[in-house]
């Protein structure tokens, strides 16, 4: 199996520092189907040489489809991650011409906006959270922010940044203290923003609490619950999948109007709340199974599959030859 969850933050930006950016200048200079091509490559990098993404999308794909994955079927995992990473690049960019972002429940957006306390959208890694730029593009009405740890891929970030300067002078960096980000949240709320996080990761030294995914416990974060709970805003789900060559389908959920997470009823309460979101998680994800892109061991129970799965770690644990 792959690394441990609270390692996933130290895993390195697959390829490094100056790939991101070539493919970068490539995509600002050249159409969408040509760079397309540069995906091929990608994948067969990271089917070959990064066993514990391997590893960690055999594991998933075989929870979701309930049998062992092929090697096949991690490659076009694989390559569905990467072409959501190079679709962004083009929906930042404001190239977005061919592109069909269709939308599903934005009225519970707007409904939840109507309030006048801003709102939480919670998403998490699955699909593109900057499918959901793009929409905000169309509905300048909308006043979106996101919460999001720049520093956890660097050279991403910059691109981004560089794509679209509003944008990135409009996100919330969650590597501040946590004292700092509940004011900046609190402030975009304020003016009534729709603050964008994703919530299906919990860090090193975060509070986390366990629900069930795909049939065995996984670790999600606690902050994002207590945040909203906190703020008394109504939380909203959202989910941007990748349902072919550059299309995507915006959904939007309700979750709740506000959520109220009394100390003393704490324990009982979380687990609740966050059993529910991981249901309409895997909800999409049985909808979409190859828009889910948390790439390390996300679960703490080994998968329950019939014993060739087994041989297929070990194999994936032999030594590679390059």
């Amino acid at each position: 199996m792959s690394e441990h969850p609270e390692q996933w933050k130290q895993r390195p930006e697959g390829g490094g520092r100056w790939p991101i950016r070539l493919i970068g200048w490539i995509s600002r200079h050249c159409p969408r189907a040509l760079t397309g091509l540069l995906l091929y490559p990608i994948t067969l990098y990271f089917v070959i040489v990064r066993g514990a993404e391997r590893r960690a999308s055999r594991d998933y794909l075989g929870r979701v489809f309930g049998r062992p994955a092929t090697l096949w079927q991690v490659a076009r995992h694989v390559h569905t991650f990467a072409a959501t990473i190079l679709d962004r690049i083009y929906l930042l960019g404001g190239r977005d011409r061919g592109y069909a972002i269709d939308s599903q429940g934005t009225e519970v957006l707007l409904q939840a906006l109507d309030q006048g306390r801003g709102a939480l959208l919670f998403g998490a890694h699955i699909g593109s959270f900057d499918a959901l730029r793009a929409f905000g593009r169309q509905r300048p009405d909308i006043s979106i922010r996101v919460l999001l740890d720049i520093s956890h891929n660097p050279s991403i970030s910059e691109l981004m940044a560089e794509l679209d300067p509003q944008l990135a002078a409009g996100i919330i960096d969650a590597g501040q203290d946590g004292p700092a980000i509940v004011l900046a949240v609190a402030q975009a709320l304020e003016q009534g923003a729709l603050v964008a996080l994703l919530v299906d990761r919990a860090g090193p030294a975060e509070a986390g609490v366990q629900a069930p995914l795909l049939g065995s416990p996984a670790r999600f974060a606690a902050m994002p619950w207590l945040l909203a709970a906190s703020l008394k805003v109504p939380v909203v789900l959202g989910f941007g999948l990748y349902t072919g060559y550059c299309r995507y389908r915006m959904v939007f959920e309700p979750f709740a109007d506000t959520l109220h997470i009394p100390r003393r009823e704490r324990s009982q309460l979380l687990p609740q709340l966050i059993a529910r979101y991981a249901a309409r998680l895997e909800h999409q994800l049985r909808q979409q199974p190859y828009n889910w892109f948390n790439f390390y061991e996300f679960w703490h129970d080994p998968v329950n599959l019939p014993a060739s799965v087994a041989e297929h770690d070990r194999a994936d644990q032999r030594p590679a030859r390059h």
